[in-house]
């Protein structure tokens, strides 16, 4: 069956973007998505989850070995 144009445009209508829940940290005042840690800090809810120093160095350690090894 066919659908009308009003019935595909109701459809769409609905298909719109929502724009992403942002808060800021309360610790930081670093902006970050709601109900996820905070890829700044690694902290959520207060707690640090993401050893961020841990991170950074594991990825300074891969881009070091990719020069080395060009």
């Amino acid at each position: 069956m066919r659908h009308t144009k009003s019935q595909r445009n109701r459809t769409r209508s609905h298909h719109r973007l929502s724009k992403p829940a942002v808060t800021l940290d309360k610790n930081t005042n670093v902006p970050h998505l709601r109900h996820r840690a905070s890829l700044v800090t690694g902290q959520y809810k207060g707690r640090v989850v993401i050893d961020m120093q841990a991170k950074i160095a594991k990825r300074a350690k891969k881009e070091k070995q990719e020069k080395a090894g060009k």
